[in-house]
């Protein structure tokens, strides 16, 4: 059941469409005072056990100098990248589990739109460049060394940010720029593009079309990458003469696949599935990729990796002096 707004966000919502509107009212979660306050414990813990993961991988990367490899600064920066990922969501979701008038600010609605789908691009081209160094590594390991330099790393990681903040630019421009007189509910935890721009005054066909030519092309290009990465990876370790080696090469890439299945899985679902159009449907799927999974990664790739685990005791010791 929505929880049912105070007065004070009702009155908001009610505004005459001759006014502008200067803040959106954020449904959220709904539900009683006492389920409120159950997720919002569920989320605070998520939240913080995420933030500990990812910072305790970044502090392993940096501190041990056996990792001081192109996979794990790849995996440091991964981490860096879903530390400020989750800070795009979950903070606006504790606030709003615990406020009454569930209101955000204009801006700070189209700031966290820009920021949230702009980490969200940058995450997909992270695990395009992932799969590249999985690829490289299992199917050409000779040349892996002088293929995939430090310095190398560094560009593609450049490249791979420049293109995450840049790509939703102009569309966050454009939604910017839209008229909105009322109503000003969104039926969400977050903004995105579809309850934003449905409660606009006028209609934006363009923007939209872009907008999803766009989310298309980052969705489906990547995932036509990373699936041919992954059939050569596969035909390259099947040929492996040991068990064993194809045990190792396994190993060396079965993390990278599951970070990939549950964040692609999750977007596929979202963006191909009729019941996404749901809103309750919409909201599972969409905190599923935007929370579970940065909450999921560092304990998949620690759990899955000896060199991070060994890592990580590091840190503890280094953290415990």
């Amino acid at each position: 059941m929505i929880f049912s707004v105070s007065s004070t966000a009702q009155s908001s919502m009610n505004k005459s469409g001759a006014h502008t509107v200067t803040e959106f009212v954020i449904l959220g979660f709904g539900g009683s005072w006492e389920t409120r306050i159950l997720l919002f414990s569920l989320f605070f813990i998520i939240y913080i056990l995420t933030m500990m993961g990812n910072g305790a991988i970044m502090c392993a990367v940096r501190w041990d100098q056996r990792l001081h490899t192109p996979m794990y600064i790849l995996l440091g920066n991964f981490a860096f990248l879903e530390f400020w990922y989750i800070n795009s969501t979950v903070p606006n979701i504790l606030e709003n589990l615990l406020s009454e008038t569930k209101t955000i600010s204009f801006v700070g609605c189209i700031i966290q739109f820009y920021f949230f789908t702009s980490l969200a691009a940058t995450e997909v081209i992270f695990l395009c460049i992932m799969a590249y160094d999985r690829y490289l590594a299992i199917c050409r390991p000779l040349h892996y060394p002088t293929i995939m330099t430090t310095k190398r790393c560094y560009t593609l990681m450049s490249g791979c940010w420049m293109f995450g903040l840049l790509s939703y630019f102009p569309s966050t421009i454009q939604l910017s720029q839209l008229s909105f007189c009322g109503p000003n509910i969104i039926d969400h935890f977050l903004c995105d593009m579809d309850p934003i721009i449905a409660l606009s005054c006028s209609p934006a066909p363009v923007t939209e079309i872009l907008f999803y030519i766009l989310n298309s092309l980052i969705l489906f290009l990547p995932i036509l990458y990373i699936l041919g990465s992954y059939v050569l990876l596969l035909r390259a370790v099947l040929q492996v003469p040991s068990a064993a080696g194809r045990r190792k090469a396994f190993s060396t890439c079965g993390s990278h696949l599951a970070v990939v299945s549950l964040f692609f899985g999750s977007l596929m679902i979202m963006y191909v599935s009729p019941t996404a159009e749901n809103s309750e449907v919409q909201k599972i799927i969409t905190l599923f990729y935007s929370v579970v999974t940065p909450f999921l990664n560092p304990l998949i790739y620690s759990l899955r990796n000896k060199e991070m685990k060994v890592a990580f005791k590091k840190v503890m010791r280094i953290a415990s002096e």
